[in-house]
């Protein structure tokens, strides 16, 4: 196997039944849209009470039935928000970490030097974000993932990958490689996933290729590069 074989995108993910949260950044196959889709899985009934909801551009995770929230502190947060040519995505309220430092002038990487993996003994969940960077008709991006550096969650390992966008290329990183007790983290460099030119195409592959029991929303963007108009899908399972 090649290490710059691209998968398509239920081929990453097919047949696993947890790979947790996941983030895609990349390019469509003709050149002409950036590329973003945020997926959440869930195995309890607090994490499975959710759904995505936009509101004034901002994409939030929300409870669907509020009465049965127990929780709200890492399964309640804004996932996606733009700032000027910045495009941020992520698993948790680090979205508002990286959100708030670019205001203040600050890069992604300093704001997630700030931040750590969740506190959820024992998987120490990894806080995974991506930042896509328009600039002159083209756009850049960076992935990132803090996690544990062993199994007592002793201290937090931080890893930055920056990429050029490239036609037809993305980049797919989630939380967990695969389901387990406590569940094992996500390991490796972000995989390498072909982005078709077509949004509905590429959503319900992605869609229908998560775990049945376990997918509970999906966000999938997709933006000019000419005009920046934006063609978005949501999925939830709660509707």
């Amino acid at each position: 196997m090649s290490i710059y074989e691209i998968k398509r995108i239920n081929d990453a993910v097919e047949g696993n039944s947890y790979v947790g949260r996941g983030i895609v950044c990349g390019k469509s196959e003709n050149g002409k849209k950036a590329v973003c889709a945020y997926f959440i899985m869930g195995r309890s009934e607090n994490s499975r009470n959710r759904v995505f909801t936009l509101k004034d551009g901002v994409l939030y995770t929300e409870p669907f039935d509020a009465s049965k929230v127990q929780d709200p502190s890492l399964i309640i947060y804004a996932a996606m928000r733009r700032l000027d040519n910045k495009l941020i995505a992520t698993n948790g309220d680090q979205t508002d970490t990286i959100y708030n430092a670019l205001k203040e002038g600050k890069s992604f990487e300093d704001a997630l030097e700030t931040r750590c993996f969740e506190p959820d003994e024992p998987n120490f969940t990894p806080r995974i974000s991506s930042m896509i960077t328009f600039d002159n008709n083209d756009f850049s991006y960076k992935m990132s993932i803090l996690k544990s550096v062993d199994e007592n969650g002793s201290d937090c390992a931080r890893y930055t990958f920056s990429y050029p966008s490239k036609a037809g290329l993305g980049h797919f990183i989630h939380t967990y490689n695969h389901d387990g007790n406590p569940i094992p983290t996500f390991t490796g460099e972000p995989e390498r996933v072909f982005i078709p030119d077509d949004i509905d195409e590429f959503a319900n592959s992605l869609w229908n290729s998560l775990d049945e029991d376990n997918k509970i929303s999906l966000y999938v963007s997709y933006t000019d590069l000419e005009n920046m108009s934006e063609d978005i899908r949501i999925i939830n399972k709660n509707n």
